[in-house]
């Protein structure tokens, strides 16, 4: 890498003049990969241009929004010109052959150092190995800009850590973008990367692309192989996060492929999602649960969503029953789990450096080493009786469609919304962290803007191995409600 870590504040750098002038306006970065892909191979586009005007959008914003904790100019353009390389000889050697893409800072990328947000954990390598997600990238010719923002260890719903400050959303930079995955949706919602990486241990991708108003994706549990293994356990996926929906898929196809690392991977598809994508979805009946018969939900966001749900049934054809799934909140089953997690996270910490450790971590991994051997069982048997429900409700309704956050983004330095009642992340969350109990794919597509400009996204649900189907409706949405591909400044 030849851009050191960058440490909170850090502007992005004074390496303009390393970019050669001339080669590409910002008008590129409104492209989804897909019409990137198409513009490389008909030479109307060149991956040294787009990779250009990617790092000159990140010189002009990032120093305000902070979603990249680490760049490789030098290594970006070289693999951009290999890729112009390739399309030049008729040989590109994969889907995402000269592509800019990021990585959040829990996946691994050799060569770069994996700090996870923590100044407990040293740049010093060597860093040699990819994730299977980095892998697969760099296999199918992605150009890997750089590593994203997360807050520590990824413990928490909105971006910023003691190692590299304070992350910021798009649309309203006095805004959270929300996390942990906001470093990469920022960063896509921005035209600082084209596609990202997240992952998603209670809502980790689809808050941040709720908050920035892009597609976060969570595939069923293991469709995207991983390793190491997060800390999480069986909470944690690894996703795409992009602009369209066509991009999610695309992205997957290259992301759910093999990797011997990982037990628990599932057996790689039969078929694409580029294509499954488009699958028909009239006629399939949803059940819409506003509340999953508990939240409270904010007006704005409310009417944005049932708006969304209506254009499903009314110019989609989705048949849309109300209907609740019939358990109680999980709440303290996740938390019991999540700070189980949170406290295997830091049990390499050594105890005079714990103080370096976010506060708000500390106590969380305080908790879960409290928690005995029969709570944890408790809670894995709760989960498991979560995972029954939702089957059974997925026995009537194909998908279940929710708002994904109930609240728009809020101020940006706070893990809960100033002025309410909450303590902790998870109690403003309730639409996302079930799904990560019963490892099923659900996706969040944006649905529109309250009337300061926030972004407001609706979640669709499946039942597991369903991925394909909550695509398709995602993206059947997307063609009755177009959504904008940058935010404002962006591009």
């Amino acid at each position: 890498m030849t851009d050191a870590y960058r440490t909170a504040p850090h502007p992005v750098g004074p390496d303009t003049d390393a970019v050669p002038a001339g080669l590409a306006t910002e008008d590129v970065l409104a492209r989804t990969a897909s019409e990137l892909v198409a513009g490389f191979s008909t030479g109307e586009l060149s991956p040294v241009a787009v990779t250009t005007a990617t790092l000159r959008r990140i010189d002009k914003r990032d120093g305000e929004l902070n979603a990249y904790c680490l760049l490789d100019r030098a290594g970006a353009l070289e693999q951009a010109e290999q890729s112009e390389q390739r399309w030049a000889q008729g040989n590109p050697i994969g889907l995402l052959d000269g592509v800019p893409v990021a990585v959040k800072d829990l996946l691994l990328l050799a060569g770069a150092p994996t700090r996870r947000g923590s100044r407990t954990i040293e740049a010093a390598g060597p860093w040699s190995d990819d994730s299977p997600a980095t892998a697969r990238l760099r296999e199918h010719g992605a150009v890997l800009v750089g590593k994203t923002t997360t807050p520590e260890f990824g413990w928490k719903a909105v971006t910023d850590s003691p190692l590299t400050g304070l992350t910021r959303n798009p649309w309203a930079p006095d805004r959270t973008p929300g996390g942990s995955s906001g470093g990469s949706a920022a960063a896509v919602a921005a035209g600082l990367s084209t596609l990202a990486i997240g992952t998603d241990g209670g809502g980790s991708i689809r808050i941040p692309a709720a908050f920035c108003g892009i597609v976060g994706f969570k595939p069923t549990y293991g469709r995207v192989p991983a390793w190491p293994p997060s800390p999480f356990g069986l909470l944690s996926h690894v996703g795409p996060m992009a602009r369209s929906v066509d991009d999610v898929a695309l992205a997957l196809d290259v992301l759910s492929l093999r990797d011997p690392r990982d037990p628990a991977a599932l057996a790689p598809p039969v078929g694409s999602y580029r294509e499954a994508v488009r699958r028909p979805v009239r006629g399939l009946v949803a059940a819409y649960s506003a509340t999953l018969g508990h939240a409270e939900v904010d007006a704005e966001v409310a009417e944005l969503v049932d708006e969304a749900v209506n254009a499903l049934s009314v110019e989609v054809g989705l048949r849309v029953e109300l209907a609740d799934p019939e358990f109680a909140d999980p709440l303290d089953t996740f938390e019991t789990l999540w700070s189980a997690g949170a406290s295997h996270a830091v049990a390499a910490v050594p105890p005079d450096r714990r103080e370096q450790l976010d506060p708000g971590l500390r106590r969380l991994a305080e908790a879960g080493d409290r928690l005995t051997l029969a709570d944890y069982q408790a809670a894995l048997d709760a989960r498991t009786g979560v995972g029954v429900a939702l089957g059974e409700f997925h026995e009537r309704y194909d998908v279940l469609l929710t708002p994904t956050v109930p609240i728009p983004a809020f101020a940006a330095g706070h893990d809960v919304p100033p002025g309410t009642e909450w303590t902790r992340w998870p109690q403003w969350t309730p639409f996302s962290y079930p799904f990560n109990l019963t490892g099923q794919p659900a996706a969040t597509v944006p649905v529109g803007q309250t009337a300061d400009g926030r972004p407001v996204g609706l979640q669709v649900v499946g039942p597991r191995h369903s991925d394909d189907l909550v695509l398709a409706v995602c993206r059947a949405l997307e063609a009755v409600r177009p959504w904008p591909l940058t935010a404002p400044d962006a591009g």
